[in-house]
C-alpha cells in the first residue's frame, strides 16, 4: 500500500489490521507520533489526516491510501519550527512532554477547525463565528490529556499562536 505522510509517498507491506499509529511508529520510524493509552482516551497519537484531527491509535493504516497525514515530524524541523512548536517553547507548554507532540498536532487543526467556524460544546452561539477564550480553547483540546497539568500554559501557547494569526 501507498501513503502520504508529511508530502512524501511512502509504500509499505503491512497487514490489514495494523493501524495508523503502528504503521507511523513501527514501520516507518517517525516515533514523534506517541503511543499512549492505544484506545483514543488520551490524544498522544494525534496526527492530521487532510488537515482534521484523528486519534492514529483509532484507524487503520489501509484506510487513508488516498489522504495527506501530516505528523508532528512534518510540522517542522529544527531551526524550522512551526508557529505552534515555537510556542509551546516559549510558553513552556509542556513538562515531561509526552504529549506534546499529539497536543501541538491537536491544536493546528483545532484553530482551523475554528477558523471555519466549527463550534464546539463551549461555543457560545452556532453562527459561524468562534471566540477562543481560554473556556473555548480548553473544550476543543479536551481529548488531549497532559497528565503533568501543563494545561494553562498550553492554553497560553494556542491562544498566542492565534492572536498573532501564525497557524
Amino acid at each position: 500500500m501507498r501513503l502520504t505522510i508529511n508530502g512524501v509517498g511512502q509504500e509499505l507491506d503491512l497487514d490489514i489490521r495494523t493501524s495508523l499509529l503502528d504503521a507511523l511508529r513501527d514501520h516507518l520510524a517517525l516515533t514523534g507520533t506517541k503511543k499512549g493509552c492505544d484506545h483514543g482516551q488520551c490524544g498522544a497519537c494525534t496526527v492530521l489526516i487532510n488537515g482534521r484531527r484523528v486519534n492514529s491509535c483509532l484507524t487503520l493504516a489501509v484506510m487513508h491510501e488516498d489522504d495527506e497525514i501530516t505528523t508532528i515530524e512534518g510540522l517542522g524541523q529544527p531551526g524550522n519550527l512551526h508557529p505552534m512548536q515555537e510556542s509551546f517553547l516559549q510558553h513552556d507548554g509542556f513538562q515531561c512532554g509526552y504529549c506534546t507532540p499529539g497536543q501541538i498536532v491537536s491544536a493546528v487543526g483545532m484553530l482551523d477547525e475554528a477558523k471555519k467556524g466549527w463550534p464546539s460544546h463551549a461555543s457560545k452561539d452556532l453562527d459561524g463565528t468562534v471566540s477562543l477564550d481560554n473556556a473555548e480553547i480548553s473544550e476543543r483540546m479536551s481529548g488531549n490529556i497532559c497528565r503533568c497539568s501543563a494545561y494553562p500554559n498550553i492554553v497560553d501557547a494556542i491562544r498566542d499562536v492565534n492572536e498573532k494569526g501564525a497557524a
